[in-house]
């Protein structure tokens, strides 16, 4: 099994899958035979090439693949129409020996298009499994983010409420040094009114006779 390749396809590996697929329609071969093929030869799954055939190449070569299809037609009926009792012994005999060939190995035209059928539905077997584990891969990921998500929301939950601490606090003691303000503010008029008082006070003094003179 040809190795799988993660880059994206160039324009050379379009052409050769273009060149190598036309060229098995030519010839009656299978596209299957194909995408094989041209797997060995870029280092890609066969069923990445016919996915790459059928979503991207095919529809630049409708043309081509017409052609293809004709030029097969007129191979298959002009070997059908010998030209000569040469060739024609030629043809019988080559075609009674690949009757004998497949009669040798147990095989038919059905067991030929079931063969086919389990090559393609391996791989596409193949193809799910891979899908599987890049879907697999892309779950992790979005399970490892959301974790994430959930760690920085409870961060950001912890902060903000740190944060609604700190203003509360400010709050309180911003108040208390008002309120200390206020109360060092009425001291010191207190202070200075009870100076004034003492200051507006009527003085007196005892002369040497006895009596109370007042002093100014």
């Amino acid at each position: 099994m040809s190795a799988v390749r993660q880059d994206a396809w160039s324009v050379e590996d379009d052409l050769i899958l273009a060149e190598v697929t036309l060229r098995h329609i030519r010839e009656g071969s299978t596209q299957l035979a194909a995408f094989e093929e041209v797997g060995e030869r870029i280092g890609r799954t066969s069923a990445a090439c016919g996915f790459r055939w059928n979503s991207c190449v095919r529809k630049k070569y409708e043309e081509a693949i017409s052609l293809a299809k004709s030029q097969r037609q007129k191979r298959s009926y002009y070997k059908k129409q010998p030209t000569s009792a040469g060739p024609q012994v030629a043809g019988l005999v080559h075609a009674e020996f690949e009757q004998e060939s497949y009669k040798s190995e147990g095989a038919s035209e059905e067991t030929l298009s079931i063969d086919a059928v389990i090559r393609f539905l391996r791989q596409w077997k193949g193809g799910l499994q891979e899908s599987g584990r890049q879907y697999k891969m892309l779950e992790r990921n979005l399970r490892e983010k959301e974790e994430e998500l959930a760690k920085l929301r409870g961060e950001n939950a912890r902060l903000l409420k740190e944060v609604s601490e700190v203003k509360t606090d400010y709050h309180v003691v911003n108040d208390d040094y008002k309120a200390l303000i206020q109360i060092m503010d009425r001291a010191r008029r207190l202070a200075f009114l009870n100076e004034e008082e003492e200051e507006l006070k009527t003085r007196f003094k005892m002369d040497a006779n006895g009596n109370l003179e007042r002093i100014e």
